[in-house]
């Protein structure tokens, strides 16, 4: 059993992060727990390193006391994520977060398709991230932009996809698997990947599974980390 002290010379935690969580109020729920379990500083550093979407689940790694400072690395591994595309719609933040805004013909597109249109999307590629993100415009989060009714320009970023494969094809869903570098926008994936097919796209699922080598398949429930944790 890991002691405050450790907590405080710095620890790596993996965690699962459920659904509808933000990836602060995962941080949070940990930050109590240690707080108020081990009776750790009030102030005592804590941080993750890469955001999660409230709809996504999956690893989130949460850095204590002086492997804060490890944060900046962590951040700049290549993430792998898998999840669903729902091909024929599309919404204003590229998922389930919005209403559907517009559908698109589907009929044209077939398993051939499908695989041909992966390969576009392989290597570095431009990508622009969705209106709505946290990425700060003006001052102001992109979201809050797109909250107002603001139509805000965007510039594109170049990103890197390394794998991408489609792992389940029952349309109108697709099931893929993505390992990409920091700073891609699965979001923006999916909505670039219908239009690249002349239809329509927005992300129905997705779980971050690895994280450079450290895996999901190792982390824990926030609920089950905190009632792991023996009181002091």
């Amino acid at each position: 059993m890991l002691t405050p002290e450790d907590y405080l010379n710095g620890q790596i935690l993996l965690i699962d992060k459920p659904l509808n969580w933000t990836s602060f109020q995962a941080v949070n729920k940990l930050k109590y727990a240690l707080i108020n379990k081990l009776g750790l500083p009030k102030k005592f550093k804590i941080g993750h390193a890469g955001t999660l979407d409230p709809l996504a689940t999956g690893l989130l790694l949460v850095c204590t006391g002086k492997f804060t400072k490890r944060i900046t690395e962590l951040q700049g591994q290549a993430k792998e994520y898998t999840g669903t595309f729902f091909i024929g719609a599309t919404t204003p933040s590229y998922d389930l977060e919005t209403e559907i805004d517009e559908t698109f013909p589907t009929s044209h597109i077939d398993e051939v398709l499908i695989h041909e249109t992966v390969k576009q999307f392989l290597g570095e590629i431009d990508q622009i991230p969705p209106i709505f993100s946290a990425i700060k415009k003006e001052g102001v989060r992109l979201y809050e932009h797109a909250r107002a009714g603001k139509s805000i320009e965007i510039e594109s970023r170049k990103t890197t996809i390394h794998e991408f494969e489609i792992t389940r094809i029952a349309l109108p869903e697709i099931d893929f698997r993505v390992v990409c570098s920091k700073g891609t926008y699965i979001r923006s994936l999916a909505f670039d990947f219908g239009r690249a097919m002349n239809s329509g796209s927005h992300l129905t699922a997705l779980r971050r599974t690895k994280i450079g080598d450290y895996d999901v398949k190792n982390g824990v429930d926030v609920i089950a980390f905190e009632e792991n944790l023996e009181s002091k």
